[in-house]
């Protein structure tokens, strides 16, 4: 019943998944605790000012920890952590392995020996060894050696904001950066690759710029060009099959003709390898003929519905900048989350080790609040995207059952917005939770996957990868399906089980036109990605190729390239979740209308055009034919 239920386009507006909005406020309200409780429990104070080994906070009077000697001290005039090992790093704990002490200025200069260490204090007030030792006794005194920095200390400046002293040479760092230096051998290497990048900036910069202007108007023009994209894509395909399959036919006859003069093991498995690869290529082109054969009047639909949607960012040039809105919400919430991440890696009681300093712990069930605070990182991420994909959908909707297109509202995106904020906010947040359902277990198997690499055995590693690869399949089954829901939803204002079952029918229902869709349009946007990254690349070897103060321009072009495949997929994914939603739209259209007075069709004269030639093609075939007559038969 639901199938044949009439679909009612922007006529109702009613508030969907009311509980789930309020499950989704709670989890906030969840997040929100987490950062309030570790501010207040002054993990803030200790991110941002530092603390010593004895649980001191750099720059402020401090409490006497129990058990713990140089505790409680006043260090207002000493507002900067110094290490007297910075470079004493463990890989494994993620931590300087080093006695952290409060001090008045970091040594900027490289200091040799304890005489200069004494030196220091003298002149700048800034103490680096232990607090029980005085200036005075740093060369005297036989404890130097164990509570005075290590030797010599390399020169150092405080890191803005977090008022921690970092050595100026990172060479230090070697072993934590191990993976560069393995690839960059040579210093002077990585010297010139950062100095090309230096130099290079403003080509960079201007390249980047390029590949953002090359997406823009790609998506105006490819409207215009979707139809020799069509068949020039099924040419190379039809061309590189055969082309394939020839010459592996080829091999095998030159093979067996000189297989009769070397009557070798070696030969004999050659060629029957060539048989094979020859019988498997030559099915499969037959079975892409035949796909091609089945598909090709619904190539007409996809050229037709990317002809729409360029139209579509006409009228609704606002969608061109929803990547942006989008990106610039997720980098603030992810700022967020990982200062909140910081906050709780310090947050905690006091607790002596056994080597007598200071470490901060949470005790009971507190443990487990950055458990909770990663769930917020996906869901309320996938949420983000969600308000996105539901926005484009909205906006689109709006369009297509806008009969008079001058009839649109000033601004449908705001519109769009306008509607999702009011009416549909528990729809998306309970989409966007079953994919953080699936993508969660995905994750921790991808962790243990990685922190068994080299230990589990064959057979686990197989299990462990099929399980990680039906969850990633089933997650992109759910976001598609996600995403023609919300467009149900935007359509008739239905709850999102409802919406989800509404879409999921008419996509049955369309199962081949669907699969041409996602085939044929999803295959023109990547060579859309690939144009602008190549354009942008070639664009940078001809401008990088003048420079001539650096040796080695590789990493800016790299740089360039992969910000050019970034821009150009967020764009093209707008451009993909329009020609998705205008699909489903005439679904619908065609399933309940059929242009008769009471009954006209909402769609675009082009969409209209394919409906008069797919009856033209009815009539011809015949009423009581084939399987193309009764799939358009309710056209």
């Amino acid at each position: 019943k639901s199938s044949k239920r009439e679909w009612k386009p922007l006529e109702d507006h009613s508030c969907t998944d009311v509980p789930w909005l309020l499950l989704f406020i709670l989890f906030c309200i969840g997040m929100g605790f987490i950062c309030g409780f570790s501010i207040a429990t002054g993990a803030a104070a200790r991110l941002l000012s530092g603390y010593d080994s004895y649980g001191n906070i750099c720059g402020q009077k401090n409490v006497k920890v129990e058990g713990i000697v140089n505790s409680g001290l006043d260090l207002t005039h000493k507002k900067y952590v110094f290490f007297l090992d910075p470079c004493n790093i463990d890989l494994v704990h993620q931590k300087i392995k080093s006695v952290a002490l409060c001090v008045s200025a970091c040594p900027r200069k490289e200091l040799k020996t304890l005489a200069d260490i004494q030196k220091f204090a003298e002149t700048n007030g800034s103490t680096l060894c232990s607090y029980e030792l005085q200036p005075s006794e740093y060369t005297t005194d036989p404890r130097a050696a164990k509570l005075c920095p290590k030797y010599p200390v390399p020169e150092s400046a405080p890191i803005p904001f977090f008022h921690r002293c970092a050595p100026v040479n990172i060479s230090c760092y070697a072993k934590f950066a191990e993976a560069l230096i393995t690839f960059v051998s040579d210093s002077s290497v990585l010297h010139r690759l950062i100095s090309g990048v230096m130099t290079s900036k403003e080509i960079i910069m201007g390249l980047c710029l390029l590949s953002l202007v090359l997406s823009m108007i790609l998506m105006v023009i490819i409207r215009y060009i979707s139809r020799v994209l069509v068949w020039i894509l099924t040419i190379l395909v039809i061309l590189g099959s055969l082309g394939g399959t020839g010459v592996l036919w080829w091999l095998y006859a030159k093979q067996r003709i000189s297989a009769g003069a070397l009557e070798t093991q070696i030969a004999k498995d050659n060629l029957q390898a060539l048989l094979i690869y020859a019988i498997a290529a030559t099915v499969f082109t037959v079975i892409l003929f035949l796909i091609m054969l089945i598909m090709r009047k619904r190539v007409a639909l996809t050229i037709a519905l990317f002809h729409v949607a360029g139209k579509v960012f006409i009228h609704l040039p606002l969608l061109v900048f929803q990547p942006f809105w989008t990106f610039f919400v997720l980098i603030l919430f992810w700022a967020y989350w990982i200062t909140v991440l910081l906050f709780l890696g310090t947050t905690g009681s006091p607790v002596p080790n056994e080597e007598g300093f200071v470490e901060f712990h949470m005790a009971g069930p507190l443990k487990y609040m950055w458990w909770y605070h990663v769930v917020g990182l996906i869901w309320i991420s996938e949420f983000i995207l969600a308000c996105q994909q539901m926005t484009v959908a909205g906006a689109v909707v709006t369009y297509y059952f806008t009969r008079e297109k001058r009839n649109l509202p000033f601004t449908p995106i705001l519109a769009s917005v306008n509607r999702l904020v009011c009416y549909h906010l528990g729809t998306v947040a309970k989409g966007s939770f079953i994919i953080t359902i699936v993508k969660i277990p995905r994750m921790i198997l991808m962790y243990i996957h990685t922190q068994l690499k080299g230990k589990e055995n064959a057979c686990a590693r197989c299990m462990l990868k099929a399980c990680i690869c039906c969850l990633w399949c089933l997650e992109k089954c759910l976001t598609y399906l996600n995403q023609n829901a919300y467009t149900a939803t935007a359509i008739n204002s239905t709850n999102f089980c409802t919406s989800a079952k509404d879409a999921f029918v008419i996509l049955v229902e369309n199962a081949l036109r669907v699969a041409a869709i996602n085939t044929v349009g999803d295959f023109m946007l990547f060579l859309g990605k690939v144009l602008i990254v190549c354009s942008t690349g070639l664009a940078g070897i001809m401008l990088l190729n003048y420079q001539r103060d650096y040796t080695i321009w590789v990493l800016p072009l790299i740089i360039v390239c992969l910000f050019a495949f970034l821009v150009a997929h967020c764009f093209l994914s707008i451009y993909e979740m329009v020609v998705d939603v205008l699909f489903l739209c005439f679904a619908i259209d065609t399933k309940y209308n059929d242009g008769s007075p009471g009954r006209e069709f909402y769609m675009d004269k082009v969409l209209m055009e394919f409906v008069e030639n797919s009856r033209k093609s009815m009539k011809e075939a015949g009423r009581g034919g084939g399987a193309e007559g009764r799939e358009l038969k309710p056209m």
